[in-house]
């Protein structure tokens, strides 16, 4: 009985091991068996399928890759995106790998993928402001070519399998910025239904959220089980089971998302209700979980964000966006605190209709707390739109700000001072009805004391007393009183008592005093990088009323006092390097701030000023206000290229669309962006500037911005060993675009020169690549610059006259061909001069005047149109001795360097014009020769 149990067991054994290596050969053989079939079907479907280009370094069929499916590899594989981002790539990866059913494989020799796996990849999502995306790449059937085989290749997925991945979507048109790290997602559905439910298992590691460059989540982990119907014939999204964890709270989403041809429809709600306080806080910055490790946190929360509405581009409609926050009986117990925050209630709704901030609507019903058994602090606020606001306010406190440090234990900071408030406030504002609204109250802190650990000293003795009355509700009747706003920093008293009152007609009266090493105050805040050294000194007393200056009362106004200011390092949104003034002593004397002694560089740029600045009080209180003045400037170098827009340097804040430039075209250098709220004039006298490789030498002359437009009036400079003179507008219409308009003059210098040193002479003067002498210049011209701030061609338009002082032209294929053609040894290296040269620039056309000159007993007459691009139509008389008085008529076809010669001929060949688009700066159609007519 044993033996016969144990011959049973070896049979079974036996038959069990012939299978297992039958499957794993087989699982070895199906690989060599297709693989051209399985490699060629799926570089078919992708060619068949994607708009986008394709690239993988190579191409494997196994089952051990994602085992036990049978996968098609791609390794390194590589997508562009769809217009208008064809050449950026939407997708990365080490690996992409399909998976092959292998039942249709084998018996129908047929390629169906139900399965997809991507690793280790970048997925970068962008959408332009036009609301136009790059992920639109996938051929729909009916657009695809069609297949005149009877099997092909199919894609019927059951299974989405991402895998360490890097995804990043922005959304320019909506300001939306995602960006996650270790993207793992593994979803499952019958995904060849056109219904059907996709269970979905994520998990991120880190993901960012940005609206308008604001982020509002940092580093966050994300945990999602998700279930969602899909409809594809609606392309809708319905979520059913969609439960998320970002870090410790979790958020439920409920809703529809339904694509749409032109934009999106949605209605989706994201909820957190009836959670911990602390798993709420455990959604901000990783920076404060340590405190949160640290702090008895209790109370319950409920959190409501609601999205929903219609999204189109191209008619402006936004979704409204909802935001509602409640917190019940909250307190905060830092470790060690004397005494808790409690009390803590918190009942916050805010809806953004449209996402239009104009129609933003803020409801804080209530924020409440109390520290101990004394301190208290109550607030309440409703607010109505933005530019006309209707405000209803109140909010009232008494706070030891020591006990309330200590209760919540703020990080790396020691607060103190007694701080209260009693503010109350009802009415509108809107400054152009010149309304405010009715309010009274005030903010007093006494005995502030504040210390942080990145800097030793404390700043001591911080006195604030700030009062607000306004009985009628408009901007006459507002009344606000700072007395005063002082504080000690290492031994420097700063001191500042202000009125201010009749908003309608300002009226201010201003006393500020004090010094104060600039350099150690960032560093208190840890704003290291911005100021290392700076030091700055005032006394000033400032008087008067806004209409003074405005309409010229300057004897009305009592402005004086002195500013000094050393070391200081200051940004503008416009230029990516700081400004670094080395020293500026200003004087303020009524109506003018006085520079009396200005050192500042930029870069590898320097400047010395002194002069005056008009109205500086009234700028500051106006919020479009324009500064004027007059000054003197010294240089040693200007260097422009630092200025343009795309350039780096340490200035990170910038302008969304010059960020958005820098992204787009990380080549490119943008223009100077000029700014648009000065009126500046300004004597200038600089050794050198350096331009895009041209060096200027002592440039003197006037020159000024004025809203946005530099000019120069009555400049000189010296290039190439000659002084040339020049009047010149320039103005940015982008970070990527500028026009100009410029008048040069210039006598005597070297045609070579001009040719081998300057760019614009090199490309309108094609000719004088085989000339050297002398000529001179006097010609204006206008067009747009591009990106790299260099002309755009096809632009340009202008004229003038190129004067020949004494030129010797060798090896111009022009003129010998002539000398070929008419056997005129003389033509073919002809020396010309005292000749007047006149010509005229449009679309990428030089049209010249008919001009004579003397070759030998030739009298040579030359006019017609060439092109930028060496297109030739010119006609040649040769005139004949004597005088010139009989002449050979030729014709010159062709290009530069190949022109063709007619002798005895008066019919060229018209060139027409290229077409510029001005709007868009985009050259529309080429500059071509005309086609003859056929008979």
């Amino acid at each position: 009985m044993k033996t016969s149990a144990k011959k049973i067991a070896l049979k079974i054994g036996k038959w069990l091991g012939i299978f297992i290596a039958s499957v794993l050969l087989l699982m070895f053989l199906i690989p060599l068996l297709f693989p051209g079939t399985v490699s060629e079907q799926v570089k078919k479907l992708a060619n068949k399928s994607l708009a986008g280009e394709l690239n993988f370094s190579e191409s494997r069929l196994s089952f051990f890759t994602h085992f036990p499916s049978l996968t098609v590899s791609l390794d390194d594989l590589s997508l562009k995106g769809s217009a208008p981002y064809q050449n950026d790539t939407l997708l990365k990866a080490d690996q992409v790998a399909f998976g092959i059913n292998l039942k249709r494989l084998i018996f129908d020799n047929e390629v169906k993928i139900d399965e997809l796996y991507v690793s280790d990849a970048f997925i970068n999502v962008k959408v332009n402001e036009k609301g136009e995306a790059n992920y639109n790449v996938y051929v729909s059937e009916k657009d695809q070519p069609k297949d005149t085989l009877s099997e092909g290749t199919a894609i019927r997925l059951d299974r989405i399998d991402l895998d360490n991945c890097h995804i990043k979507y922005s959304d320019r048109s909506a300001k939306i910025l995602v960006d996650a790290h270790g993207f793992n997602y593994v979803g499952k559905g019958d995904l060849s239904e056109d219904v059907f439910d996709l269970r979905t298992d994520a998990r991120i590691d880190s993901v960012d959220f940005y609206y308008d460059r604001v982020p509002y989540l940092e580093k966050k982990r994300v945990r999602a089980d998700l279930i969602t119907r899909i409809n594809t014939n609606s392309l809708s999204f319905i979520l059913q089971k969609n439960e998320l964890k970002i870090n410790k709270l979790p958020v439920e989403f409920t809703g529809i998302f339904t694509i749409l041809k032109d934009g999106y429809n949605i209605n989706i709600d994201a909820a957190s209700e009836n959670t911990t306080v602390k798993d709420l806080l455990s959604v901000l910055p990783p920076q404060y979980l340590t405190w949160l490790d640290d702090t008895n946190i209790k109370g319950r929360s409920d959190l409501l964000f609601t999205f929903k509405g219609r999204y189109n581009a191209a008619t402006k409609q936004q979704p409204d966006l909802g935001f509602n926050l409640k917190i019940n009986d909250g307190s905060v117990e830092y470790s060690g605190a004397p005494v808790p925050l409690t009390d803590f209630n918190l009942d916050l709704n805010a809806m953004l209709p449209s996402l239009d901030v104009e129609k933003l609507n803020i409801n804080l019903r209530k924020l409440d707390f109390k520290v101990g058994e004394k301190d208290y602090f109550h607030a309440f606020l409703q607010t109505k739109g933005l530019s006309e606001m209707d405000v209803k306010a109140n909010i009232k406190g008494a706070l030891d700000l020591k006990t309330l440090d200590a209760a919540i234990g703020l990080q790396n900071m020691d607060l103190r001072g007694i701080l209260r408030t009693d503010i109350e406030a009802d009415g509108q504002y809107s400054a152009t009805k010149k309304l405010f609204p009715k309010a009274k109250g005030g903010i007093n802190l006494q005995n502030g004391w504040l210390k942080t650990d990145y800097y030793p000293n404390p700043i001591t003795d911080i006195k604030f007393v700030a009062n607000l009355q306004n009985g009628n509700g408009t901007f006459e009747d507002l009344k606000v009183a700072v007395t005063p706003a002082s504080f000690v920093f290492e031994g420097n008293p700063v001191y500042v008592n202000t009125t201010v009152s009749d908003f309608a007609d300002l009226f201010y009266d201003a006393r500020i005093k004090g010094e104060l090493n600039v350099g150690r105050i960032y560093k208190v805040f840890k704003q290291q990088g911005l100021d290392v050294t700076g030091y700055a000194k005032a006394d000033l007393a400032l008087k008067g009323r806004q209409s003074y200056a405005t309409t010229g009362q300057y004897d009305k106004l009592n402005n004086k006092g002195t500013l000094v200011l050393k070391n200081i390092k200051t940004t503008s949104e416009l230029f990516p390097k700081a400004f670094f003034i080395n020293e500026g002593y200003f004087t303020f004397q009524n109506e003018k701030m006085w520079f009396d002694k200005f050192k500042a560089k930029y870069g590898k740029s320097d400047f010395s000023i002194n002069g005056y600045l008009l109205n500086t009080i009234n700028y500051f209180l106006e919020s479009h206000g324009t500064l004027s003045g007059n000054f003197n400037l010294k240089s040693k170098l200007i260097k422009v290229d630092e200025f343009m827009a795309l350039k780096e340097g340490e200035n990170k804040d910038r302008k969304a669309e010059v960020e958005y430039a820098k992204e787009d075209h990380p080549k490119m250098s943008g223009v100077v962006v000029l700014p648009t709220n000065l009126n500046v004039s300004l004597v200038a006298n600089a050794d050198k500037v350096e331009y895009t490789g041209l060096v200027l030498n002592n440039l003197i002359g006037k020159v000024g911005i004025s809203k946005g437009r530099l000019y120069l009036e009555n400049t000189n400079f010296n290039i190439i060993g000659c002084t040339v003179g020049i009047d010149a507008n320039y103005k940015n219409e982008s970070p990527m675009a500028a026009n100009f308009d410029v008048h040069f003059r210039a006598k005597d210098f070297s045609v070579k020169r001009a040719y081998n040193e300057i760019p614009l002479f090199h490309d309108l003067v094609t000719a004088a690549a085989k000339a050297e002498g002398i000529i001179g210049v006097d010609y204006k011209i206008k067009g747009d610059l591009d990106g790299n701030m260099s002309p755009i061609m096809p632009s340009l338009e202008g004229g003038g006259t190129i004067s020949v002082r004494d030129v010797k032209v060798a090896g111009l294929k022009l003129f010998g061909g002539i000398s070929e053609k008419t056997g005129s040894k003389e033509m073919d290296n002809p020396n010309m001069k005292d000749i007047t040269v006149k010509t005229t620039i449009n679309n990428n056309l030089i049209h010249i005047d008919d001009f004579t000159f003397k070759v030998a007993v030739f009298r040579p007459t030359i006019t017609g149109t060439t092109s930028l691009d060496g297109l030739l139509d010119l006609r040649m008389r040769l005139g004949l001795p004597p005088a010139g008085l009989i002449g050979i008529p030729i014709v010159i076809t062709g290009t530069h360097e190949d022109p063709k010669i007619k002798v005895f001929s008066k019919t060229g060949k018209k060139i027409d014009e290229a077409i510029y688009n001005e709007k868009t700066n985009t050259l529309i159609r080429k500059e071509k020769v005309k086609k003859d007519k056929k008979p």
